[in-house]
């Protein structure tokens, strides 16, 4: 924790340095905006800050409306719960800005550390000696133990087991209250896209690269603006939704008006005369969409399911239409929905008529591995498990911006007292912290036809053979680079580890 950047209001702590607003110990879930506009709202407390001001502070990258300011004022006076207990704590000025008129306690660093420790999510205590003249003893979160003043001795191995609970284990989404997620240029991105009303937003990026997390944090954002959402996980539908195009735009229908409440069910609007892409246009335009003045924002996840089927171009040809009709039709319903895409395969292995494919139109954006800043800040998140940047250099070089990779390390030395030399002696072992993770992926190079050699190829430092080799290696997140030519292995663990198994 920086010095002098905790603040108390009523029943409210808001640290700035962990970016958390938090009410009797426990976190108010708001993001990260949001939370931008309240602390430079508290930090001014009392004076006036323009509306312009505002906005040219929290949204520095990126040209936004009012209305952006106006919905995060809002979402804030709804978190404090103005109304609820009649205590105002932003006042409008009219037509030039807010003022934060709360009485405001600014703590000291004491009083900050006990707070920190206080508010911690899982509320497990690590109990640490300080060597004082007192010899007191304090309790702290080891989430800070690296940033305290004072010399406080280092976690030992026998109160790991603990802490094992205060961070969270990696694999799959990223809670959307938690401090270890991430961001990253594109999560802005993609959010300035939905809140524009962006036709189709195209999400593209390796294997565990955060895909599903972005998506989750970018519909929340969109909801809490008023847009109407649902999403759709292509992981969870089952082998008898992918049949046939029928079975798949019913799914899809039905999915969709579970999540937006709708009146009519798609069984009661369906007719098979019409045809499935017929229906489930019919479907949305007529009790979705012109049912409603909000904009529907439709996630749709892990879409890449799709590419194997049959029928994978009808459905695609679908959505591409839905962005024409924008052009065609200007007034229609159409320019209110959008469709936000996640996906990893390279479309033009599968799609030839570019016609027909959502795929290069709209907003296309790509999400990246972490750089060495970013993995730097993840160190700090999780109490510092690297001391120096020496050694998060030769963590980065393990596993290069690998996200599930860089936060499987930092779980395994955060709760284990694991060092960083511990960790790379036994990176590549299949018992080490990685070991369940590298064998699935030898797994799946092994049952994939032709591909093995083409891995083999780049590990002994030559082009990868063939362009449809490299991007379905690209996108599984084995490889990295722009063309068959640079390929190289995604991360240095994936090299040790690959060519130990396969050359």
């Amino acid at each position: 924790m920086q010095a002098k950047q905790l603040y108390e209001f009523g029943p409210f702590q808001l640290s700035t340095a962990e970016h958390l607003l938090l009410r009797d110990g426990e976190v108010v879930p708001l993001t990260p905006k949001v939370v931008d506009v309240l602390a430079l709202l508290v930090e001014r407390n009392g004076h006036l800050l323009e509306r312009e001001e505002l906005l040219s502070a929290v949204w520095t990258d990126s040209f936004v409306e009012e209305a952006n300011l106006t919905v995060s004022i809002s979402a804030l006076r709804k978190a404090l719960g103005e109304q609820a207990d009649g205590q105002q704590y932003i006042e409008t000025v009219p037509k030039r800005g807010y003022r934060f008129v709360a009485d405001v306690k600014r703590l000291n660093d004491w009083d900050e550390e006990l707070i920190v420790y206080e508010r911690t999510r899982s509320s497990i205590i690590v109990e640490e000696e300080r060597e004082t003249n007192d010899n007191e003893t304090c309790l702290i979160d080891r989430s800070i133990v690296a940033e305290l003043p004072g010399d406080f001795r280092p976690l030992s191995l026998s109160q790991s087991s603990a802490l094992s609970e205060l961070f969270e284990p990696a694999g799959g989404a990223v809670p959307l209250d938690s401090r270890f997620y991430i961001v990253r240029s594109t999560d802005q991105q993609f959010q300035s896209s939905v809140a524009r009303g962006d036709s189709i937003v195209l999400v593209k990026g390796a294997r565990q690269v955060g895909k599903t997390s972005l998506l989750a944090r970018g519909l929340e954002s969109a909801r809490q603006a008023g847009a109407r959402i649902a999403l759709t996980d292509f992981q969870m539908l089952n082998s008898s939704h992918l049949e046939s195009a029928s079975t798949l735009t019913l799914a899809l229908a039905g999915l969709v008006a579970e999540q937006l409440d709708l009146d009519v069910s798609p069984e009661e609007a369906w007719n098979p005369k019409r045809g499935p892409s017929v229906n489930l246009e019919r479907y949305l335009r007529r009790e979705a969409l012109n049912k409603t003045t909000s904009h529907i924002v439709w996630g749709l996840d892990e879409i890449d399911r799709l590419f194997a089927c049959d029928f994978a171009s009808e459905v695609f040809g679908l959505f591409r239409s839905w962005h024409n009709r924008r052009a065609l039709d200007p007034a229609g319903p159409w320019r209110r929905l959008t469709l936000a895409i996640a996906y990893a395969t390279e479309a033009h292995l599968f799609i030839t008529d570019l016609n027909q494919s959502p795929f290069n139109v709209g907003t296309r954006l790509l999400l990246e591995d972490f750089t060495l800043e970013q993995v730097a800040e993840l160190n700090r998140r999780y109490g510092s498990p690297l001391r120096n940047d020496s050694e998060v250099v030769r963590f980065f070089q393990l596993v290069g911006g690998h996200p599930y990779l860089a936060q499987r390390g930092f779980y395994e030395m955060a709760t284990r007292g694991v060092p960083l030399s511990e960790l790379e002696a036994n990176a590549d072992s299949d018992e080490g912290p990685f070991g369940d993770h590298l064998r699935r992926l030898l797994i799946s190079l092994s049952q994939a036809e032709g591909i093995r050699g083409a891995v083999q190829a780049v590990l002994q430092g030559r082009p990868c053979p063939d362009g449809e080799s490299f991007y379905r290696l690209r996108s599984a997140g084995v490889l990295s680079g722009d063309s068959a030519r640079t390929a190289e292995p995604r991360c240095q663990l994936y090299a040790i580890y690959l060519r130990k198994h396969l050359c």
